[in-house]
């Protein structure tokens, strides 16, 4: 594999993320960056490890997590989805949206990058740098999670509740798109 393909790889793959800290973006009320940050940070350590994660577990540990990995996306995604969409609908100013909690973090880093883990089997069989490759993956993911948190900001200063609520159905989207493609 080129470094263009792995760069590909990692755009691929980091288009949940994206999609994710968009609507991070859109709950921010104010724009921190050491938030923004933090939300880039966490997708790309999670998309950085995923792919290591299933190049040294193999086929056994990818195998059992990607039996139900579909379900997981599905209910952790819903679940921030439908807070997102109360946040939208229910009238308060409370400022807790802008906080960046590890307990919101993690499992949304984890629901977007267990795809990566297959990539990370695919590696193995491929003979591939999974150390470089991962690094690579995690960087574009981090790049492009740091702007998808500044992008939803300023879209979500103009239309802050509709926002919301939007960003809530795009996270239940993604969620379905995930069961569909496993159904399917």
């Amino acid at each position: 594999m080129t470094i263009i393909d792995i760069l590909l790889i990692g755009i691929g793959l980091s288009m949940d993320a994206f999609a994710v800290s968009i609507c991070k973006g859109l709950m921010m009320r104010r724009l921190v960056y050491k938030n923004v940050l933090i939300v880039a940070f966490y997708f790309g350590l999670f998309q950085m490890i995923m792919p290591l994660f299933g190049y040294y577990g193999g086929l056994y540990l990818s195998s059992i997590i990607t039996k139900i990995n579909y379900l997981v996306s599905f209910i952790l995604l819903s679940i921030i989805g439908i807070n997102m969409i109360r946040e939208g609908i229910v009238d308060n100013d409370i400022n807790s949206s802008s906080r960046i909690s590890y307990k919101e973090m993690i499992p949304l880093a984890f629901a977007t990058s267990i795809d990566a883990l297959t990539v990370g089997v695919t590696c193995a069989f491929l003979d591939v740098n999974i150390i470089c490759s991962s690094m690579i993956i995690g960087g574009v993911t981090f790049i492009l999670s740091f702007i998808g948190v500044i992008v939803g900001y300023f879209f979500g200063i103009k239309f802050h509740k509709i926002s919301l609520i939007f960003g809530g159905i795009t996270l239940i989207s993604i969620g379905f798109k995930i069961i569909l493609e496993q159904l399917l």
